[in-house]
């Protein structure tokens, strides 16, 4: 068997896909071992509509006022979106985990627990808390610790 027909025989295997309907292989694939055996796996992630993902990200940056955060609860993975405005510049910024339990702003008879988590985040953002407006971490700390 020649070399070329072998590597394409290889390469046909290796593209298979061996997911779920509606499902495709990830960007990422992996190799897995079982009791000495090894075998190619596709991370399988769900199909979603260009469309979709659209609607979801698109933000009118126009309508938007300056430097005043929204929550955004239907966002995959940050909590807020802020309009950014400095020296003329505008800029959009996503910041926080979703679903994250923060701190939250001072409170009376607050738990050392909570002092401590809101000291160490300070501490370890201070840095880029201090770049101003335009930095996410800015506006995690004022907005949620």
């Amino acid at each position: 068997m020649k070399k070329e027909v072998l590597y394409r025989l290889i390469e046909e295997v290796m593209t298979e896909e061996d997911c779920w309907a509606g499902y495709s292989p990830g960007a990422q694939s992996g190799v897995k071992t079982k009791k000495g055996k090894r075998g190619r796996v596709n991370n399988c992630e769900e199909i979603v509509e260009e469309e979709e993902l659209e609607e979801a990200e698109q933000i009118d940056k126009d309508s938007m006022a300056c430097n005043d955060p929204k929550g955004t609860p239907s966002h995959s993975s940050k909590s807020h979106v802020v309009k950014a405005c400095e020296d003329g510049k505008e800029k959009i910024i996503r910041f926080g985990e979703q679903g994250a339990e923060t701190a939250g702003k001072p409170k009376e008879g607050e738990s050392k627990k909570m002092k401590a988590k809101r000291k160490s985040f300070k501490a370890r953002h201070g840095k880029n808390i201090k770049k101003g407006k335009m930095s996410a971490a800015y506006w995690a700390d004022k907005e949620k610790w």
